[in-house]
């Protein structure tokens, strides 16, 4: 895989800027949480954390049971504590993390190195792209991307490619931000919230990722919005680290104007 191929604002943003020492994201995980639960009259550094893990457990209590068979890859994995609380909390039977910056791939092993050793055959981290996934035909059971997707150039590849490497009836569990379609859309995003602006983040309507995964093999593909337990309180986190005019807190605008919302995509493969 040619990593130059990694977006100049991406490779910036998860390499020297490393983006999990932002106050925003404390804990070292990347993801604007899962805060339903959370009382978000007086937040703390441990409820941040916290709402980021549940992210995580909203996505892994997609997979079926018996969890301890089930073979998972993470695309998008960063600096793969997720991937490690997958394996401890959930018990699969392997979860490898997959993330195309050399930079994330090296943070998560030193992160993890307790977990890698006390599950060296269980747990691992690689390189890989979303449109370039390295596993076989139909070695996995499961795929999931938390929060990455929408740095992805297009959605495309990475559906085809899950299909791939999916055995049939694997399952594919997807959560991130996903737009409302059309140009007018995309322009006040971009004016709204430089993440959009500078290319960081990309515009990915939801109804077109569905059909990507149609067209790509997938069946009884489901999406359910997650917002409410997403936007408001990660806004009301923000107003304690960051000024009232940064950019950041025009996601909830955004949100409420519906130009943007949070979402968790299944799909099996056929």
């Amino acid at each position: 895989m040619d990593h130059n191929r990694i977006p100049k604002t991406v490779r910036q943003t998860y390499g020297v800027d490393d983006l999990s020492t932002a106050p925003s994201f404390a804990g070292g995980f990347i993801n604007f949480g899962y805060w339903q639960g959370v009382d978000l009259a007086s937040l703390t550094p441990e409820d941040r954390v916290h709402s980021q893990e549940q992210l995580y457990r909203r996505v892994l209590r997609e997979f079926p049971e018996p969890r301890e068979q089930l073979r998972l890859a993470e695309v998008g994995c960063g600096r793969g504590l997720g991937a490690a609380l997958a394996l401890r909390e959930f018990r699969f039977a392997a979860v490898t993390g997959v993330d195309i910056h050399p930079d994330q791939i090296q943070r998560a092993r030193a992160v993890n190195a307790r977990a890698l050793a006390t599950y060296p055959d269980r747990l691992a981290y690689t390189l890989g792209a979303a449109d370039e996934l390295p596993f076989s035909d139909a070695h996995l059971d499961g795929v999931f991307s938390v929060e990455a997707a929408q740095h992805f150039r297009e959605l495309t590849g990475f559906a085809h490619e899950s299909a791939r490497v999916l055995r049939p009836g694997g399952r594919l569990v997807v959560t991130t931000f996903f737009t409302a379609p059309g140009a007018d859309a995309v322009e006040r995003l971009k004016i709204m919230l430089a993440s959009f602006a500078d290319g960081l983040d990309i515009a990915h309507p939801l109804d077109d990722f569905a059909l990507d995964l149609a067209q790509a093999g997938f069946t009884d593909i489901t999406t359910t919005s997650i917002g409410t337990d997403v936007w408001p309180g990660f806004d009301r986190y923000l107003a304690d680290t960051l000024p009232a005019a940064h950019w950041s807190r025009h996601f909830l605008t955004a949100w409420r104007d519906g130009l943007i919302d949070y979402h968790v995509i299944t799909a099996t493969r056929a």
